[in-house]
Order: C-alpha cells, then sequence, then structure tokens
C-alpha cells in the first residue's frame, strides 16, 4: 500500500467533507461568510491535492 496514495485519499475526504460543511452553511445562513469562505477555500485546496496525489503516484511492482 502507497503511503502518498493513502494521505491523497484521506485529503479527499476532507476536502469533500469541508466542501459540504460550507454549502450546507450557505443554504441555512448560520455562520458568517468569513468562515464559510475560509472553510471552502482550504476544502478546495485539499480536495485538488488529494486528487492531485492520488493521480500521479505511480504504483511500483517488484
Amino acid at each position: 500500500m502507497n503511503l502518498k496514495r493513502t494521505f491523497g485519499a484521506i485529503l479527499t475526504v476532507l476536502g469533500i467533507i469541508g466542501l459540504i460543511f460550507t454549502g450546507i452553511g450557505i443554504i441555512n445562513h448560520n455562520s458568517g461568510y468569513t468562515t464559510l469562505t475560509v472553510v471552502g477555500v482550504i476544502a478546495i485546496i485539499f480536495f485538488l491535492t488529494g486528487i492531485s496525489l492520488i493521480r500521479t503516484t505511480n504504483d511500483e511492482t517488484k
């Protein structure tokens, strides 16, 4: 099992959770827009970084 690929999957899941949290907050008007903006930007960064790690990591065969 590749550590980079696992870390990429974790980052992707965290990004998806952050984007869902941001979407729910915007719809319900629960939090301040500054907080939602920060969480949304961090979630996008996590999501894109995780997808990039998963795609660019090569599987090594022995």
